[in-house]
């Protein structure tokens, strides 16, 4: 199958964009829950639709007032939390368009991210996130930027007040304003090299998407009894098209903006679905192994997870044997409900994007009685090309294209899409819409293949995939992704483009190595580095890198690596806000190790 497309199922009038939502629900009789937030006890209390369209409605006429123009940028810098939702809102009913930042971001990138978009205003968390945007106004002359709120504080209250003598009609006149064809916002990409680039997402790519993604089952999953916990950074496009889609169906939506406290929160909130990024259940996956070696149950974590694969397989396939149900049966009251019952006990769905997830970890969890929905997109795409729906499933696959939306794979094995999801293009980058764009197809980047159904597999990502000194085409997420799998492993990263053999950077897991090197007769003090040298951890790490080679020919198989004593993470600018590896500064910032794997005597294990 080289191309896939599934017509719109909901059509959307042109004069529309998203503030229409906030509208639709609070005109319902039920007046639907569209938020929950933690008061000062510790407990929940929901924010009702109108309670909602009240203080949005209020937050805009300050916005207006203060001289935020019809398609002004206004950047929001801050953690996943409530009021993020809240002000993204309000810059839509002024008529804005908003500019997300990382709050982990450097005054250098604000600056990019505020300079090249033009803002005129911006939200800053607490005092600090105010002090790096005021920074960057300063170092960089951006005086377009004449007012900047902070979240905590009376920041919101003094908005609020400002926007008193702006009247209903003035702020409908500016809220009705946009439509589908008009930028929403300019979501910059974390990207792994070069300047972030803006990408343009407009107001139909939210809606449509959204309104046809709820046409399919998924409506059975996202609706109006439904309730669901952000933890992923608001930031972030997977995270930002979730949250526009919940509005659209009434979803009762809880923040946590550290995922330090992710299990109490869902522990108390009890959400029905959650989002996650692909690391995340890997982490759950582990921690819940660690925790049962630690305890001397490792045996019959193994088995129960093995279970719970050979189960998912099986069903699937459409055959449970008897044998299979029954042990089935006894590691759910073992095992299976112990997981749920962690993760607050209601969750029965989750779906997964930024990355793939494998097709183990998706039959594990799918086994236990939690359906991950894993699905694929880009920042360009406004998140979701395509996705599993619970009546259309294919663990292993990123499921079929959403309505409105065609997948095609070009003679490379890049997949190009077309449809409501595709952005209108980089913003002031028109000189990128030759290799953006092919005869109106998004290039993508990456690789995949589609079967009979239309269900994608992502293969690869184009511009990572290594060519050996010998001619051979290696794509390192094959490996990666098994090797990784092990909790005693936190990242991988394979090498080796024009070299005599393929090689492996790899990190420990420095909060599951502790449990590790006791159950394994070494010292629980250990120390990283130490242990990046330890013979039994060193022989470790070769058996998952073995595991891992059985997969791929002999010329596509990690023939050396090299433990690292410092993990790949986003405070070290080696992982995106996303998780993905940035592998261009991974292997500039690692040049002199991989150097010497390569300058070693050629190993002969593995």
């Amino acid at each position: 199958m080289r191309e896939y497309s599934v017509p719109p199922l909901v059509n959307v009038p042109a004069e529309s964009n998203i503030t229409d939502l906030v509208l639709r629900q609070a005109a319902k009789a039920s007046n639907p829950a569209l938020f929950s937030r933690l008061d000062s006890a510790g407990q929940w209390q929901d924010v009702r639709a109108k309670d909602f369209l009240t203080d949005v409605s209020a937050l805009a006429k300050g916005l207006i007032a203060s001289g935020v123009g019809a398609g002004d940028r206004v950047g929001i810098m801050s953690r996943t939390r409530y009021e993020w939702a809240l002000v993204d809102f309000a810059i839509w009913f002024a008529g804005g368009i908003s500019v997300p930042i990382y709050e982990t971001s450097s005054p250098s990138q604000v600056a990019w991210n505020l300079g090249d978009s033009g803002a005129v205003a911006a939200f800053g968390e607490a005092a600090h996130h105010e002090d790096i945007i005021r920074q960057a106004v300063s170092s960089e002359g951006l005086t377009a930027l004449t007012h900047v709120w902070q979240l905590e504080g009376r920041g919101l209250d003094e908005l609020r007040a400002a926007g008193t003598g702006v009247s209903d009609e003035d702020l409908e006149a500016r809220r009705s304003q946009a439509q589908l064809s008009d930028i929403a916002t300019i979501i910059y990409t974390s990207g792994t090299t070069g300047r972030p680039k803006g990408c343009e997402l407009t107001h139909g790519n939210f809606v449509e998407l959204s309104e046809n993604a709820l046409a399919t089952s998924l409506s059975t999953i996202v609706n109006e009894n439904a309730k669901t916990i952000m933890f992923l950074p608001l930031a972030h496009v997977f995270a930002r098209f979730i949250s526009v889609l919940a509005v659209a169906a009434g979803v009762t939506v809880a923040h946590t903006p550290d995922i330090k406290h992710l299990l109490p929160d869902l522990q108390s909130y009890q959400p029905t679905f959650i989002l996650a990024v692909p690391r995340v259940f890997e982490k759950v996956y582990n921690s819940a192994l660690t925790k049962a070696e630690d305890g001397g149950k490792g045996a019959i974590f193994h088995r129960a997870a093995d279970t719970a694969i050979k189960y998912s397989r099986a069903r699937q396939e459409g055959s449970v044997g008897l044998g299979l149900k029954l042990q089935h049966a006894l590691f759910d009251k073992l095992v299976y409900s112990k997981l749920r019952a962690a993760m607050g006990g209601h969750v029965a769905h989750a779906v997964s994007g930024g990355g793939p997830l494998g097709e183990r970890l998706g039959h594990f969890f799918q086994g236990i009685g939690l359906q991950i929905l894993e699905g694929y997109g880009l920042t360009e795409t406004t998140a979701p090309v395509s996705v599993n729906t619970p009546d259309l499933i294919k663990i292993g696959t990123v499921g079929v294209p959403i309505p409105g939306n065609t997948v095609k794979i070009a003679d490379d094995g890049e997949i190009l899409v077309k449809g409501v999801c595709v952005m209108r293009g980089y913003y002031k980058r028109e000189d990128l819409a030759a290799e953006t764009f092919v005869d109106g197809w998004f290039r993508t980047g990456d690789i995949g293949q589609l079967d009979d159904q239309g269900f994608l597999t992502i293969t690869g990502r184009k511009k990572e995939i290594i060519v050996t000194a010998g001619g051979k085409n290696v794509v390192p997420a094959l490996l990666e992704d098994q090797i990784r799998a092990d909790a005693l492993v936190s990242q991988v990263l394979v090498v080796g483009d024009n070299r005599p053999f393929i090689g492996a950077l790899v990190t420990l897991d420095e909060e599951a190595l502790p449990g590790w090197l006791q159950r394994h007769g070494l010292p629980a003090t250990t120390t990283l580095q130490e242990a990046t040298e330890n013979p039994v951890v060193r022989a470790a790490v070769q058996e998952l890198i073995n595991h891992a080679n059985g997969s791929v020919s002999q010329a596509e198989a990690i023939k050396s690596f090299r433990i690292v004593p410092s993990d790949f993470t986003e405070a070290s600018g080696h992982l995106t806000p996303s998780m993905k590896v940035k592998r261009a500064q991974v292997m500039k910032d690692f040049d002199s190790v991989i150097g010497e794997m390569y300058a070693a005597p050629r190993p002969t294990h593995a």
